[in-house]
């Protein structure tokens, strides 16, 4: 009978997962789930792991239908977004170019420099 109950507690986590978005903490409290419970259920059941990420997609193509309805109302932040995120191949996004000369590069450190006041 526990398995069955574990079942139904499965379901009541997927659910309240699609309601939530896929916002696991807020879907642990409709489905009165453990974060710890959740995850091991994740680890061990293939079946469940595979449900939880449908509803991981189901959340991502929710949010990019609101991005490309902000680039169609000409959001010119969003459209920014989406041409450095989904553009790349066309020449959109950020590069960095490092030249070598033919060395190969095994390390890159990078320095936080804060600006001088120009206050004095």
């Amino acid at each position: 009978m526990a398995h069955n109950g574990t079942e139904i507690a499965k379901d009541k986590m997927l659910n309240a997962l699609e309601k939530t978005l896929g916002i696991v903490t807020n879907a642990l409290k409709i489905a009165d789930v453990s974060r710890s419970t959740f995850y091991r259920w994740v680890r061990e059941d293939e079946s469940f792991a595979k449900k939880v990420k449908e509803v991981e997609n189901i959340a991502l193509d929710f949010a990019e239908s609101s991005l490309f309805k902000q680039v169609k109302d000409g959001n010119p932040s969003s459209t920014q977004f989406l041409l450095k995120n989904k553009g790349r191949e066309r020449g959109y996004g950020d590069k960095l170019d490092i030249t070598t000369q033919g060395e190969k590069i095994n390390k890159i450190e990078i320095e936080i420099v804060k600006p001088k006041d120009t206050d004095e």
